[in-house]
């Protein structure tokens, strides 16, 4: 584990729901652009998308115990996330990660 990670920080703010990705995808543009820090981004923001088409879809019906298990299971997956971008690894976020490594290619 290497303390001196590049693209530490873009990786950290990428788990801030909804702006992070956003702000981290313009933080690793560029000469910047590190592996570590597209891992990262990829999975905040498959993880940002999953959180607003859950909302959109639990918004529809009037189920508080449904929106409270969202938020907490989006909310413990992102510290999850965050906490491995601290520590300067590249594990992918439980259930989901490995379908947002394929669908964001890309970035």
């Amino acid at each position: 584990m290497e303390e001196n990670i590049q693209g530490k920080t873009p990786a950290i703010i990428s788990y801030i729901l909804l702006v992070g990705p956003l702000i981290a995808l313009s933080m690793n543009s560029g000469q910047d652009k590190t592996a570590f820090a597209s891992f990262h981004i990829r999975q905040g923001l498959g993880l940002t998308i999953t959180f607003i088409a859950l909302g959109l879809l639990l918004s529809n019906f009037y189920i508080p115990m449904a929106v409270m298990s969202m938020w907490i299971g989006i909310s413990v997956l992102a510290m999850y996330g965050m906490f491995t971008a601290v520590k300067g690894e590249t594990k992918t976020i439980p259930l989901l990660g490995n379908l947002f490594q394929k669908f964001f290619k890309n970035i």
